[in-house]
């Protein structure tokens, strides 16, 4: 398990449930080639696909992001939807006066 390894792989190989998986992740013991007497250290693969605080608070803010989005579209949306009313309102009754004005011209013409 020297490479990244995905959760799911790590789960499977120890048989764990939901516990943590950082604890069971083999590590290996490094020695600085820099430094002849530095002390060892050790270092451990990247773990794919886990599941952070940070991570679910940069879930929840996306979240946040969309619903806010969502919100604002539906304000402009009403926003506009007003005058265009209003403008339809008042081009259909300027329809219906200048059709009630040709039958009076026809009823005056017929008669």
């Amino acid at each position: 398990m020297a490479c990244e390894r995905p959760l799911t792989k790590i789960r499977r190989f120890f048989n764990l449930s939901k516990e943590d998986v950082r604890k069971y992740v083999i590590r290996r013991e490094v020695k600085s080639s820099k430094k002849p007497d530095a002390k060892p250290y050790t270092k451990a693969p990247k773990i794919q696909r886990l599941v952070t605080s940070i991570r679910l608070q940069r879930r929840r803010y996306l979240r946040s992001l969309n619903r806010r989005r969502v919100d604002r579209q539906k304000e402009q949306k009403a926003e506009y939807e007003t005058p265009v009313a209003k403008r339809a309102a008042e081009k259909k009754q300027k329809v219906v006066a200048v059709k009630a004005s040709h039958k009076a011209v026809a009823k005056v013409v017929a008669a």
